[in-house]
């Protein structure tokens, strides 16, 4: 039986671990961190990607088609994992607090796209709690799911199928034809295949070519809220904000270029706050529960590193997600797993290869 090595246990690596493990691989996830310990833990988990990627382009089809995976792949992550993960399709509001940012966002509204445009008094009629704005975008098949949750239950559902998880890290991999093998601060393991997914912290593994990954910092809010919290995420300028089903809300997400630092700060909880109750003004009276903070991998052009490398097949690497992990976890285990197990190769791979810089 062949052996896949994942390094990396955020949402991408469990993603892979999990669908090679239902497949029948054998695998092994490194990580020195737990389960969902890196970028993932500070997600709010926005399944968007017509806010995210507003320009058409290979990014944009990618998100849809994810988005596209999303209720069968929880519904069979929920069975085999037994648990009930957090996943509402309620929609974004993606609000316009100025003249120029409406006329942007009403032109965006077309056939093409399942988005409905709605004028300032149409949007504070459905949506009571928003504050002056002048206009918004609404589209209905957007939604969120719970990232810590649901990468639990990945990593739940592939020990089932025999998958292994190990607390170390990878510190150099070496190749000898179709065999691999990686060194980690926890002793060596041979493996057929290396899935490289190991986020920000990829440009540390030694011995294979690792495309330019660099951390972008996002910080985190976890709100408590009194009264009836937003019907659907709201999406402004400066911040998104996810309504919960426990009545709380998470307030997202600071873009910040700090190198490895993973703390949250004054000045990232400050603006963030401010930027929330500019768009809802009860967030004034909001309980602060929480702040959390991620570093994002992005790449010099901010789309994902997907695919073997081609000087050295064995190595697959699925990283560079930046701020769309989530969204992109089902596609990315799908495509993954179809070109490890079954030598497919999905077109969509050509827009994402990893020797593109």
């Amino acid at each position: 039986m062949s052996h896949t090595v994942v390094v990396g246990a955020g949402i991408i690596g469990c993603a892979i671990a999990r669908e090679l493990a239902v497949r029948g691989v054998a695998c092994t996830v490194f990580d020195d961190r737990p389960v969902a310990g890196g970028a993932t833990r500070a997600s709010a988990g926005m399944l968007a990607p017509y806010v995210e990627a507003h320009e058409r382009g290979p990014l944009l089809d990618l998100a849809v088609r994810s988005l596209d995976l999303y209720d069968d792949w929880i519904a069979a992550v929920r069975r085999e994992s037994e648990i009930d993960v957090e996943y509402r399709r309620i929609g974004t509001l993606e609000v316009a607090l100025d003249p120029r940012h409406a006329a942007d966002l009403r032109r965006q509204a077309s056939k093409e796209i399942p988005t409905e445009w709605l004028e300032p008094a149409v949007a504070r009629s459905a949506h009571p709690g928003l504050g002056s704005i002048a206009g918004a975008l609404l589209t209905r098949s957007h939604g969120y799911v719970a990232a810590l949750q649901l990468t639990t239950a990945l990593a739940r559902a592939a020990e089932r199928r025999g998958a292994t998880f190990r607390r170390a890290a990878v510190q150099r991999i070496t190749t000898d034809g179709s065999s691999a093998r990686v060194m980690t601060s926890g002793g060596d393991c041979d493996a057929d295949t290396v899935v490289i997914a190991a986020g920000a912290w990829g440009n540390s593994i030694e011995g294979v070519r690792i495309p330019p990954l660099r951390p972008v910092r996002g910080q985190l809010l976890h709100l408590g809220w009194s009264g009836q919290p937003p019907s659907t995420i709201v999406w402004g300028p400066q911040c998104y904000i996810v309504p919960r089903a426990d009545g709380t809300l998470l307030v997202g997400a600071t873009v910040e270029e700090v190198g490895f630092d993973e703390r949250t700060t004054a000045g990232g909880v400050r603006d963030l706050l401010g930027a929330a109750c500019d768009l809802l003004p009860d967030a004034k009276g909001a309980t602060f529960l929480e702040a959390r903070a991620g570093l994002r991998p992005a790449t010099p052009d901010e789309l994902p590193v997907l695919g073997s490398d081609p000087d050295t097949p064995n190595i697959v690497h699925a990283s560079g997600h930046y701020r769309n992990g989530v969204l992109l976890a089902p596609v990315t285990a799908k495509v993954i797993a179809d070109l490890i197990v079954d030598e497919q190769r999905d077109p969509v791979l050509d827009s994402f290869r990893p020797d593109r810089f």
